[in-house]
């Protein structure tokens, strides 16, 4: 993986989606028009954290290179080097693969 220029503001996070699967368990090869989105990637850059009422900032759960499960619609998509990434709040982070 190529290094991305990129710095998420506040609890921001930049994930770098796995790959869709293009055979189904039986062998059947699926077009892309019926591949389903990943909900699975690895973090490539968080922010600094969540700014709170006392003046501090929250500690992210997540760092990078962790391999995270996130919301089907959770996020935004975008594309930097031809490489396509979502950048999520931390809270549409649904769990941490271990």
């Amino acid at each position: 993986m190529a290094k991305i220029n990129i710095r998420p503001l506040d609890d921001r996070v930049v994930v770098q989606p796995a790959s869709a699967e293009e055979t189904t368990a039986g062998g059947i090869v699926l077009p892309d028009s019926a591949q389903e989105k990943p909900q699975r990637g690895t973090v490539v850059a968080v922010g600094p954290g969540k700014l709170l009422d006392s003046g501090s900032r929250g500690e992210l759960c997540v760092a990078v290179g962790d391999v995270v499960i996130y919301g089907r619609y959770g996020g935004s998509e975008i594309e930097i080097d031809g490489q396509e990434l979502k950048i999520l709040r931390e809270s549409d982070i649904l769990a941490k693969v271990c």
